[in-house]
């Protein structure tokens, strides 16, 4: 009945997935009766001694190689890439696939703080010794906090406490608030006006009256362009579904290409990336900021110059929150106090 017991117990064990400490007595009974094939399958990886001699109890690492297709539990699992392999299955619903190659490129460069075994201090160090910008180490932050966040939380099933995570103790790298440019009307005129085609000219003025984000504006169709409303309907940041308004100008540009573009649902004869180099080439003939964060910071600047709201810009832009707005615009926001502040100046 005892030695039954024993071996009850050191199934359920094996077959929870925890680490089995059984004594030499323990495993001979096991290999006696049910669990033979067991000991035979499993590897002793390290014997820590409790005391030494024959009879006393000894501390057994035994790692399977799981001959009877035992899933071991999720907690488990400490291989760094598979972490990784289960977080990014999870994010994949409701992200794109650029956010997705994002979260992957970093982790994948960040596999010696990686593991359920991981402090803070780990974390700070290994931020710190990034030879990258400020703005790099933070881009690193983001996403080992995303990861440790999934990774503490009951969604990715490793039963590891909130309290628990290291990301807690570690400080977010110090960014620098910088006030990045925008375009006047005259530059944006100008650029206009310097671009080599027709198609350009068209991607430059939509990329202006609609802040569109280079993905949205370069996966455009012919079928998502509401002529009558002068709407664009794209898909946004997290795979949502948002409409992109346009002006007189850009529909008289898009109406000149299409009568010179190929004959297909695609609205661009370009892809992404030649776009980008557009844009490139553009700025250095110019010496203009030419990409599509200046023209989506203009879209907002001149939205906000001409008196509509935050919020009104918020849903216009497809943005998620008007902080970001905010962010975009800090640039008027500057120059309205400045105005303020000079004509006080001046009548003194």
């Amino acid at each position: 009945m005892v030695k039954a017991a024993v071996c009850k117990t050191a199934i359920h064990r094996f077959e929870s997935g925890r680490r089995l400490q059984f004594s030499p007595t323990t495993l001979f009974f096991c290999s006696c009766l049910c669990l033979k094939p067991f000991v035979k399958s499993s590897k002793i990886t390290s014997v820590r001694s409790r005391g030494g001699g024959i009879g006393r109890r000894s501390g057994l690492k035994i790692r399977r190689s799981n001959p009877c297709g035992f899933e071991s539990h999720p907690r488990h699992q400490h291989n760094g890439k598979q972490l990784v392999s289960n977080f990014l299955k999870s994010r994949r619903e409701g992200l794109s696939l650029r956010s997705i190659e994002f979260y992957k490129g970093y982790l994948s460069h960040s596999n010696q703080v990686i593991g359920l075994q991981v402090n803070g201090q780990d974390i700070a160090q290994f931020l710190d010794n990034l030879s990258c910008s400020n703005g790099g180490k933070h881009a690193y932050y983001r996403v080992l906090r995303a990861f440790y966040n999934w990774l503490y939380s009951p969604k990715s099933g490793y039963e590891l406490l909130a309290q628990d995570n290291p990301i807690m103790a570690v400080e977010a790298p110090k960014v620098g608030n910088r006030i990045l440019p925008s375009l006047t009307q005259v530059q944006l005129d100008f650029l206009i006006d310097q671009a080599e085609c027709n198609r350009d000219k068209a991607i430059i003025s939509l990329f202006a009256d609609s802040g569109l984000r280079l993905s949205e504006l370069a996966n455009v169709n012919r079928h998502n362009i509401d002529w009558q409303h002068r709407l664009i309907k794209v898909i946004c940041k997290g795979n949502k579904e948002g409409y992109a308004p346009f002006g007189s100008r850009t529909e008289k540009l898009l109406r000149e290409w299409l009568t010179q573009c190929p004959a297909n649902s695609e609205l661009w004869d370009i892809s992404e990336w030649g776009i980008s180099w557009m844009l490139r080439k553009l700025g250095a003939k110019t010496g203009l900021p030419c990409n599509a964060h200046t023209f989506r910071r203009t879209f907002a600047s001149v939205l906000s110059k001409r008196g509509v709201d935050s919020l009104h810009i918020m849903r216009l832009g497809r943005w998620e929150s008007v902080q970001m707005v905010e962010r975009y615009t800090k640039s008027v926001k500057f120059e309205d106090s400045l105005k303020l502040y000079s004509a006080i100046v001046d009548y003194g």
